[in-house]
């Protein structure tokens, strides 16, 4: 009984991709630490349990809603033809239930948080789950998923603070521009399927090469918002940033252009190394660094 109980859990990890929350977690994570080192907010573990539950609550909706309205196309396409809906490890009726859940408990964390972060989960959640939408209409979709992402470190801050300030909101550029490069890179793979079933996308849009140029212009630009980042936390009385920060963004720079010299136009067989591990061990290091910084 316990076997089938962890089977089933299981499934519905690998239907959100659960081990690519590894993306947005860790800048939350730093907003997080910018609060608690740039204001006189203090820690507690429920606050940063009920930050930990609305973050994981809130991509497993968004995930768990993608791949239910994506079920028929991904039927189609042979890349993924083998995920959980398509493959009937899980059924469609179950991931719409799992996404009505986990937005459920999205919205009460933030209920217990702050009155500002019940408010805005709404808006939070329409954006959430309107990215599975956008595909279909727009190629400005991998711009929705980053700012779906990006939405993390200030939401974390403004759980600890209640208010905005203008270093996560920067922060969340980052990861918008970051998020959106790396995604129009991973669907440079389904160039040609895209075009067949009118979906929408940058490299349907513009071609491979000209795709790939669009991605690493998202990211260079990352480099001045990084030192404007260290400029603006600096201008504070506290959190000054240091050389762990610099040594942080270097890497996360260095890793950026990696995936970019890895991948091209005529050769994308490197495509999940750089979507999956480059970025995931960028954001890991890169908040490892700047959080250890700030503390």
């Amino acid at each position: 009984m316990r076997i089938k109980i962890l089977e089933g859990f299981g499934k519905y990890l690998k239907l959100v991709k659960f081990a690519h929350t590894v993306f947005a977690l860790p800048f939350a994570l730093i907003g997080f630490a910018l609060a608690l080192t740039t204001t006189d907010s203090h820690f507690t573990w429920r606050l940063f349990l009920l930050i930990l539950f609305a973050m994981v609550s809130a991509r497993n909706a968004a995930m768990g809603f993608n791949r239910y309205l994506d079920r028929e196309i991904d039927a189609k396409n042979p890349r993924t033809a083998q995920r959980e809906i398509p493959s009937g490890a899980v059924s469609p009726t179950s991931a719409l239930i799992f996404v009505i859940i986990n937005s459920t408990i999205f919205i009460l964390a933030a209920f217990f948080i702050n009155r500002l972060c019940f408010v805005l989960s709404f808006p939070t959640l329409a954006v959430l789950l309107g990215y599975s939408f956008i595909k279909r209409i727009s190629s400005t979709a991998h711009y929705i998923l980053g700012l779906s992402l990006a939405i993390a470190p200030v939401g974390a801050y403004l759980s600890v603070t209640g208010s905005f300030h203008p270093a996560p909101i920067i922060l969340s550029a980052i990861v918008l521009l970051w998020v959106s490069g790396f995604d129009i890179i991973y669907a440079l793979a389904d160039e040609e399927f895209d075009k067949e079933n009118n979906l929408h996308s940058v490299p349907q849009l513009f071609g491979k090469r000209l795709g790939l140029v669009i991605s690493s212009v998202g990211h260079f630009l990352i480099l001045p918002l990084l030192g404007l980042f260290y400029f603006v936390v600096n201008s504070g009385a506290v959190g000054q940033l240091g050389w762990l920060y610099v040594a942080g963004s270097v890497i996360f720079s260095i890793l950026l252009l990696w995936q970019h010299l890895i991948v091209s136009h005529k050769d994308l067989s490197r495509i999940n190394a750089a979507f999956f591990t480059l970025n995931g061990i960028a954001s890991v290091l890169f908040a490892a660094f700047v959080v250890a910084d700030l503390i």
